[in-house]
């Protein structure tokens, strides 16, 4: 499951969790890019639940569109990442690091409060 919604003319959310296959991965992607056009000093508000690592088709998909996907992180300012599992809180925090312009910080999943609070903070 990949659903993206947008909450407002700056801001997605996505929810994500499960296996994704290369059909799923590429319906994802086109919602997310269509989703987010006209999107400037954006925020995004990830919740991330039974993760799943997507198949090798899916990871296929996802790296033969990596220049789209650059350019459409940098209409991004800050990503809150909500999620249980620790090691995707520290994975999802050093890309923060790795990406010029881009926050990202790490919530637990009943950190909803905190979470929103830091996204839209000055």
């Amino acid at each position: 499951m990949f659903t993206v919604t947008r909450v407002a003319d700056n801001r997605l959310d996505i929810e994500f969790g499960g296996k994704l296959d290369s059909e799923e991965m590429k319906a994802a992607l086109d919602d997310l890019s269509s989703k987010a056009v006209g999107i400037d000093n954006g925020l995004m508000l990830y919740r991330i639940e039974d993760f799943a690592l997507p198949t090798l088709s899916a990871i296929a998909v996802e790296f033969m569109r990596i220049p789209e996907m650059f350019k459409l992180i940098r209409q991004f300012e800050r990503a809150a990442v909500m999620c249980d599992k620790q090691w995707i809180q520290t994975i999802s925090e050093l890309e923060g690091k790795l990406i010029p312009g881009l926050h990202i910080k790490a919530f637990d999943m009943n950190q909803v409060d905190q979470a929103e609070l830091w996204l839209t903070s000055p």
